[in-house]
C-alpha cells in the first residue's frame, strides 16, 4: 500500500521465453488455413502460449480463444506484428481488465488491410522476382548445372520471412504495450472499433459486386422494344440482385445459425437448377 494506490501483485506479464514460444508455434501459422476463417486458426494457435499463461480462469480461456477463430487475413509474415500486438491487449486485458475484448478483433481487423498492402507489395511484388530473376541468372550462366540460385532463392526469401515472424512478434509486443495504454487512455480503442467495422462492411459491399454473379436473361415487349430484365435492374441498382443474395446468406449464418457449407452447396444446387430451366443464365 503507497498512499491510497494498492499494488496489484497478482498481474501476469509475459517474458521473452513466452514471445519466443510464441514465435515457435506461429510457424504453424497458414497450416489451418480455409475458406471460412482464412488465417484463423492458425492465429489462435499461435496465441495458445499467451491465452494459457495470462488467464487463469477456463471460461475466459475459452472466450479468449473464441474470439481469435474469428476470420483474419493478411500477409502471412506481416501477420506476426498482429500477433504481437494481440498478445499485448490480451495481456493487459487479463491484468487490468480495463478493454473491451471486442476491441481486440477490431485492431487486428484495422492492421490486416496495411499490412497485406505492405507484405504482398514488398515481400511478394518486389523481394520475389528480384531474388528469383537473379537465381534463373545464375542457373543458365551455369549452363542449368548449379544448384547455387535455387539455395539463394530458397535462404533468402525464408531468412527474410523468419526476421520478419520474429521481429513481428518481439516488436509488435514491445510497441503493442505503448499502443494499447495510449489508445486506452485517449478512448482511441472505441473509435477504431467503430470504424474498423464501418471499413469491415464498405470493403465486404464493394467485393459483393465483383465476385457473386446473378443473371437473370428474362425478357419482354414493350411495344416494339425488348426489355431485358437484367438491364432493368442493373439500371435501377447494379448488382441489386448479388447484394440480396449475399444478404440472405448473412441473415441465414447470423440469426439462423446455418452452417456456411451448406448455403455454399445450396448456392451451387440453385445456379445448376435455375441454369437448367432457364431462370438464370
Amino acid at each position: 500500500m503507497a498512499g491510497n494506490q494498492t499494488v496489484n501483485n497478482d498481474l501476469t506479464k509475459l517474458n521473452k521465453k513466452d514471445l519466443l514460444k510464441m514465435y515457435i508455434y506461429s510457424q504453424a501459422f497458414v497450416s489451418g488455413f480455409n475458406y471460412e476463417k482464412q488465417e484463423a486458426p492458425g492465429f489462435a494457435f499461435s496465441m495458445m502460449p499467451v491465452i494459457e499463461k495470462v488467464y487463469k480462469n477456463e471460461e475466459d480461456k475459452k472466450e479468449a480463444y473464441r474470439r481469435h477463430t474469428e476470420l483474419f487475413l493478411t500477409e502471412a509474415r506481416l501477420s506476426h506484428f498482429v500477433i504481437g500486438v494481440t498478445a499485448a491487449m490480451e495481456e493487459r486485458n487479463a491484468n487490468e481488465h480495463d478493454i473491451d475484448p471486442v476491441s481486440i478483433n477490431a485492431i487486428k481487423a484495422a492492421l490486416m488491410g496495411p499490412l497485406a498492402g505492405i507484405g504482398d507489395s514488398l515481400y511478394h511484388g518486389t523481394l520475389r522476382p528480384i531474388i528469383a530473376g537473379l537465381a534463373v541468372s545464375m542457373v543458365i550462366a551455369s549452363g542449368y548445372s548449379s544448384m547455387v540460385g535455387p539455395l539463394l532463392f530458397v535462404l533468402v526469401m525464408a531468412g527474410v520471412g523468419q526476421l520478419l515472424r520474429y521481429f513481428g512478434i518481439f516488436k509488435g509486443y514491445e510497441k503493442g504495450v505503448e499502443f494499447v495504454g495510449a489508445m486506452q487512455s485517449s478512448g482511441l480503442i472505441d473509435k477504431m472499433t467503430r470504424l474498423a467495422g464501418i471499413a469491415a462492411y464498405a470493403v465486404i459491399g464493394g467485393f459483393v459486386y465483383k465476385f457473386v454473379t446473378i443473371n437473370v436473361p428474362w425478357t419482354y415487349k414493350a411495344g416494339e422494344t425488348v426489355v431485358s430484365l437484367q438491364s432493368t435492374l442493373d439500371g435501377i441498382v447494379p448488382g441489386i440482385l448479388p447484394l440480396l443474395y449475399t444478404l440472405l446468406m448473412l441473415w441465414l449464418m447470423d440469426k439462423k445459425k446455418m452452417n456456411p457449407v451448406v448455403l455454399m452447396l445450396v448456392t451451387m444446387l440453385v445456379g445448376i437448377a435455375g441454369y437448367a430451366v432457364g431462370i438464370l443464365g
